[in-house]
């Protein structure tokens, strides 16, 4: 893959994908999901520019309880948490996003009067707008940002010296990824791990399907804005012609498999030319586009999850009403 070292100032340089590589990776997504039924987009195709703004704008949503619920954790865990960090940590975010969730963290690091590095990793170009807001408030923080898959920012971050790392998955992003996927990227994640580094994740935890389905179809649109923008991009970047006036959003809960599941459904029987994946997509009214799983976990399947990953239970933290989990973890 070819990367293109980019010099924002000083204390802030990233490594960036080159944009003819990512577009590849999404023609081959669509060839591969989109050809037959059932049809699926990957939902990392979301966060492009627009998409990332968008994502932004749910999380301050009333309906969206994730992020004000995961963010009060993290500011509640601060001191308790610098208990766990008594050393100089390197910070590496997965997905990047909103830096209020990353603020409580570097301000749990006793590190941040001598200085520190922040290590953001991230699809979205947005990474830039998003990490840099960081450095007028955190003069001494350095950013190393990496604008590439998760899988490929941590082997790059492994190469780096061996100060012991926090590797932060907040948003319950692990949900997105299906419950095998998501055991195997914990295992990614544990490979890119030393004795010394630790994990944070951030989850959704399992509750009442009228919640969940109201955080997933907002009565301000948004989430359906954010949804439907991924046409949008296949539009732009592999000169579909989606009418996107025939689509709608479609999320609902799945409550045997515990997981919100989010569709496009076709409003009417259509032809869509991808001249960028060279395929032609023949859709039936009422059929579905799988763009997004959100899975909802229990404190018992959390724990699970790390016995499979080889990743041990330092410590798990709720909200009283336990909508929300933050667990560390480590070798």
């Amino acid at each position: 893959m070819t990367h293109l070292q980019c010099i924002v100032s000083e204390r802030f340089r990233y490594t960036r994908l080159l944009n003819n590589f990512k577009q590849n990776n999404l023609a081959e997504a669509v060839q591969k999901n989109m050809r037959d039924a059932p049809r699926s987009i990957p939902p990392v195709f979301f966060y492009d520019y627009r998409g990332s703004g968008l994502f932004e704008e749910i999380c301050s949503l009333p309906e969206y309880y994730q992020t004000r619920t995961e963010t009060a954790i993290l500011q509640s865990i601060r001191h308790e948490l610098s208990g766990y960090l008594n050393r100089q940590f390197r910070l590496v975010e997965l997905g990047s996003g909103s830096s209020i969730k990353t603020r409580c963290v570097l301000d749990s690091l006793p590190n941040m009067c001598s200085g520190a590095e922040y290590v953001p990793i991230d699809i979205s170009d947005s990474l830039e707008d998003g990490a840099g807001s960081l450095l007028d408030d955190y003069p001494l923080l350095r950013i190393t940002g990496v604008v590439d898959t998760y899988e490929h920012g941590l082997s790059l971050v492994r190469q780096m010296s061996n100060m012991p790392k926090l590797i932060i998955f907040l948003g319950s992003s692990l949900g997105n990824m299906s419950v095998p996927e998501s055991i195997s990227f914990l295992r990614t994640i544990r490979a890119s791990m030393k004795k010394s580094d630790l994990l944070l994740l951030g989850l959704d935890m399992d509750k009442d399907a009228a919640t969940l389905e109201s955080a997933y179809n907002d009565s301000r649109g948004v989430t359906a804005k954010f949804n439907l923008n991924i046409l949008y991009r296949l539009n732009r970047e592999l000169n579909a012609n989606f009418n996107i006036s025939k689509f709608s959003h479609y999320s609902i809960y799945n409550k045997s498999k515990k997981r919100i599941e989010m569709y496009l459904k076709s409003e009417v029987d259509q032809t869509v030319e991808v001249p960028g994946a060279e395929i032609i997509i023949n859709l039936k009214k009422g059929e579905l586009i799988h763009t997004e799983n959100s899975q909802k976990y229990t404190i018992p399947h959390i724990r699970s999850m790390a016995a499979d990953a080889d990743l041990r239970i330092q410590r798990l933290w709720h909200d009283p009403a336990k909508k929300f989990s933050v667990t560390l973890l480590s070798e």
